[in-house]
């Protein structure tokens, strides 16, 4: 079985951007995302998904290198001074390289 090194981006917002930055992470050439609703406490206070335009989501992207750093840097320019945003990146193993 081989396995090869992939890059998971992780983005954790607010919903009412989520239309937006799908449209982001598609021009930016992913070949998809997941997303899920998403709950917490960080800075800016507690969010829950009570409410979907207050609630918060949680996108990951499986992706090469270089879209990882594309779609952060994107992201960091265009929402971090307006909106509840973090990301993080993580290096993982997949075993269908070709999706990604």
């Amino acid at each position: 079985m081989h396995r090869h090194t992939r890059k998971l981006l992780t983005v954790i917002t607010e919903a009412a951007l989520e239309s937006t930055l799908v449209r982001d992470i598609d021009r930016l050439h992913a070949h998809g995302y997941t997303i899920t609703d998403a709950r917490g406490k960080g800075s800016r206070g507690t969010r829950n998904a009570g409410w979907e335009a207050n609630g918060n989501i949680r996108i990951e992207v499986v992706c090469d290198t270089a879209t990882a750093v594309n779609i952060t840097a994107y992201f960091q320019e265009h929402y971090y001074d307006d909106y509840a945003m973090i990301l993080f990146v993580s290096d993982i193993e997949v075993l269908r390289p070709e999706k990604f």
